[in-house]
């Protein structure tokens, strides 16, 4: 049985599963993805919306012992280092930023930025609607997995995505098992939604 996670006040309202969403740090290190489920993540990034259909996304997939795995944990933050190795899969994300030697693509790189993370977000929650969990990441030295997956020029190296099942939190140090227990804030929508101007907080009817 699942741990109990931190709360979610003002969520509750939510639909499944954006209501039981959330990024824990502590992954079982012995779960192993089935390949058609992993296939199904990417298809749900696949499915995303994009800027004419542009689909300026890319995915490099790093299974836990896999060839890729090994490339990329070298490059992991400190703070990083010792929770996203524990995931059963890390997506590492890419996108489009300039045309590419035939002059394809990267039309658009504002719109591309955004539509990568609109797959990035449907990867995420079609990992909850089937029990696992998603974490999404940004401490890693891009440069240096940049260069170690052989990305082309035109492409930019963004996050990581450790997807995997829960694990005990007995097997983590106690500073990563004190990650889990914050209590998980948002902005107040009148912090951020505006209605007849720009700063006038909008007023629901």
């Amino acid at each position: 049985m699942e741990q109990p996670h931190a709360p979610m006040p003002g969520a509750e309202s939510l639909a499944e599963p954006l209501r039981s969403r959330w990024s824990p740090s502590i992954f079982d290190d012995t779960h192993r993805l089935d390949p058609e489920d992993l296939e199904t993540l990417l298809h749900a990034a696949q499915w995303a919306p994009s800027w004419g259909n542009s689909q300026p996304w890319a995915f490099v997939v790093a299974e836990r012992g896999s060839a890729s795995h090994d490339l990329l944990v070298p490059h992991l933050s400190r703070g990083n280092a010792g929770w996203v190795p524990r995931a059963s899969v890390v997506l590492v994300t890419a996108v489009q930023v300039a045309p590419d030697p035939d002059g394809e693509g990267g039309a658009s790189p504002g719109h591309a930025f955004h539509d990568l993370g609109q797959a990035a977000a449907h990867l995420t929650l079609q990992a909850r609607s089937m029990g696992l969990h998603a974490h999404q990441f940004a401490g890693f030295d891009r440069e240096a997995v940049h260069a170690a997956f052989g990305v082309p020029a035109w492409f930019e190296v963004m996050t990581g995505i450790a997807v995997g099942v829960r694990g005990n939190p007995e097997d983590v140090p106690e500073r990563d098992r004190g990650r889990e227990q914050k209590v998980r804030r948002r902005r107040e929508l009148d912090e951020f939604v505006w209605g007849p101007a720009w700063g006038e907080p909008w007023q629901a009817p």
